[in-house]
């Protein structure tokens, strides 16, 4: 392809600039800096100047972006960015596909949708299959996602109830001993788990379902003895799982039940000596009909782009440490 100096001219309706421009045209500025392009906007429409490989990929990314806009998609430096690593591999188009799949909405009538390649496969398994481990790093959408997944069959009949568990185990935080009743002990352990349901059904709606017994968050612990039909299950941070409570919490599925698994191996706070029940079920069941592996990486983080960059500062740190050690034996 050549690379001579060409000028493109796309639509930009006056009504998505801001959107499409960002705050202080922050996202066109990236946009400039990354592909190597200048872009001018004038008159509702956007002129690109640059080789002709980055302005044709400047245009494209930018139509997406448009687009995005156009189905009422706020745009943010995420989208951006994304966008910006797909098209780097020719897969731009990929964003508009991805975006066309909504979950279900918020209580305050935000929709929720997978915003990756990797999240889209993830919400795929979910729906096919009726095991899913869900593992990455923090703000992947490993449990928000599942979550959506699980009120949406909720709200469409196909299971009767929700089970939402976790194992209760501190954060490198020793608490003592917490005051109130059970309730209010496990309480704090399972606090992410309500925030994200208060978010997708409304306090009111959880409220009335977790009194008729329809939504149960609870510990891992009570999940022993019992057999679970017609639920959808999800299991939060489960790389602080053992290998016993894995096997425990795997085998109490049962006819017309969902499971999802989630957990960032990397974010363990069991006893450095003690194996995580995550990573022996992973290594297991690897070859198990039935059950899907969807491993999300730092490309799929959709929280603050500063949260991407620690994610893959500690990836790098923890490799180089890894080496080390090896050649140290």
């Amino acid at each position: 392809m050549s690379n001579s100096i060409i000028e493109l001219l796309i639509e930009l309706p006056v009504e998505h600039e801001r959107n499409v421009f960002g705050q202080y045209d922050e996202h066109l500025k990236v946009i400039e800096r990354t592909l190597n392009v200048t872009l001018i906007s004038r008159d509702g429409h956007l002129k690109i100047l640059g080789a002709e490989s980055n302005a044709k990929r400047a245009k494209s990314l930018l139509e997406q972006l448009v687009t995005l806009s156009r189905r009422g998609n706020i745009i943010n430096m995420q989208n951006v960015n994304y966008s910006l690593a797909l098209v780097m591999e020719d897969q731009e188009k990929a964003i508009v596909e991805i975006d066309k799949e909504c979950i279900c909405h918020t209580i305050q009538g935000r929709p929720i949708k997978p915003k990756t390649l990797g999240q889209k496969k993830y919400v795929d398994a979910i729906r096919e299959q009726m095991i899913v481990f869900g593992t990455g790093p923090a703000g992947t959408g490993k449990t928000y996602l599942a979550m959506a997944m699980a009120v949406t069959a909720f709200r469409n009949e196909e299971i009767s109830r929700i089970i939402l568990t976790r194992p209760a185990i501190e954060a490198g935080e020793k608490l003592g001993f917490l005051p109130g009743d059970l309730q209010s002990k496990v309480d704090p352990y399972l606090r992410p788990l309500y925030d994200a349901l208060y978010q997708i059904m409304g306090p009111e709606s959880f409220a009335k379902n977790m009194e008729r017994g329809l939504i149960e968050v609870a510990p891992l612990a009570y999940m022993r003895g019992r057999t679970l039909d017609n639920a959808f299950i999800i299991l939060d941070e489960a790389q602080n799982t053992t290998p016993a409570q894995m096997k425990m919490f795997l085998t109490r599925i049962g006819f017309g039940s969902k499971v999802i698994v989630t957990g960032d191996s990397t974010q363990k706070d069991l006893p450095s000596s003690m194996q995580s029940g995550l990573d022996v079920a992973m290594k297991v069941l690897r070859k198990v009909e039935g059950i899907a592996f969807c491993e999300l990486t730092s490309k799929d983080v959709v929280r603050h782009p500063l949260v991407q960059k620690i994610v893959q500062a500690y990836d790098s740190y923890e490799k180089r440490n890894t080496k080390t050690t090896k050649g140290r034996r």
